[in-house]
């Protein structure tokens, strides 16, 4: 790689409504909110630190089948439908007039229980909400942010909060819905977010062709997906294929990428030499690393994602 990226463990450290209370022998146990649950986790190695009596207090448990995401919860106490969460974001600007107090925003948004076993948010991921919003508070320019694979939108709300104009990408039209509503809760209704639903690929192909260009860009692909007309995604296959075109799509002066890639058998090195081939031309900076959340119970990292991000000089 042109420069010496650094290998960091990457920790969303300012939650309130989320934590992971313990984990081991193949699950972990969480709080979304209010709620408990228990999921698997296949890299929990080790041995439960709670007793079994904290573990059944669990509100639900996602029972697994052979597919690979499929299966389905058991609800062991009443659930809602839904309920709302929050994450404080980083400080805005100063002041624009003279005694007017700086404050912390905040993303408000809802959760649920979902057939793919996952909630509506991935709280590991928060960390690049909180680097990218400071990359972009401190621009004194227009900024652009692209978010493909946005799924409920947060990382596009958080970039919208902090002053970018944003595109938001992703096949799914529930999840699209999902995060217009969240815009909605957090208050950022006002916002410039294009809301897409389409394929990643396609979608860029076109945006290519058209000249768009774009000083951010997230990428937070899944193992495998299917566009809204069968498109089909496998991620060793198809990312190469994104990230050329994404090159084409990055505007003069850029100011990030991030790459973040769950279930796969992928070192973060492989991801960062990837992003590192992509921004070749461009002078910044890389890390690469893990996104890990620690647990309360005993105090041990879990691995959730690895991921690349590039920034300015």
């Amino acid at each position: 790689m042109n420069h010496s990226p650094n290998f960091t463990l990457l920790e969303a450290a300012r939650w309130q409504d989320y934590e992971l209370i313990d984990s081991g022998d193949g699950l972990k146990l969480e709080r979304f909110g209010k709620y408990i649950f228990a999921r698997p986790e296949s890299q929990a190695m080790w041995k439960r630190a709670l007793p079994a009596s904290t573990w059944s207090n669990a509100h639900a448990v996602f029972q697994p089948t052979a597919e690979e995401s499929g299966g389905h919860w058991i609800e062991k106490k009443k659930l809602p439908e839904k309920w709302e969460m929050k994450y404080p974001l980083a400080p805005t600007p100063p002041p624009l007039s003279k005694g007017e107090e700086q404050g912390l925003k905040e993303l408000k948004f809802s959760v649920m229980t979902t057939p793919g076993r996952h909630l509506g948010v991935f709280p590991e991921v928060a960390s690049h909400w909180d680097f990218m919003s400071d990359l972009v508070q401190k621009e004194n320019r227009s900024v652009k942010v692209l978010n493909l694979f946005g799924y409920t939108g947060l990382a596009s709300l958080a970039a919208a909060a902090a002053g970018a104009q944003v595109t938001h990408v992703d096949a799914s039209k529930k999840s699209v819905g999902w995060a217009r509503e969240n815009q909605a809760l957090s208050g950022l209704g006002d916002k410039p977010i294009r809301w897409i639903v389409e394929d990643a690929v396609k979608y860029m192909q076109r945006e290519e062709k058209r000249g768009m260009k774009y000083d951010g860009i997230i990428l937070d692909p899944p193992k495998f997906g299917r566009g809204p007309k069968g498109e089909v995604w496998e991620v060793y296959k198809s990312l190469p294929n994104l990230f050329e075109i994404c090159r084409a799509c990055l505007s003069d002066n850029p100011l990030f990428v991030i790459a973040t890639l769950y279930a796969v058998r992928a070192s973060a090195i492989h991801v960062a030499q990837t992003l590192d081939e992509m921004m070749k031309k461009y002078n910044g900076d890389m890390d690469y690393g893990e996104l890990v959340t620690r647990e309360t119970s005993a105090n041990r990292l879990l691995s959730q994602a690895v991921y690349a991000r590039w920034s300015s000089r």
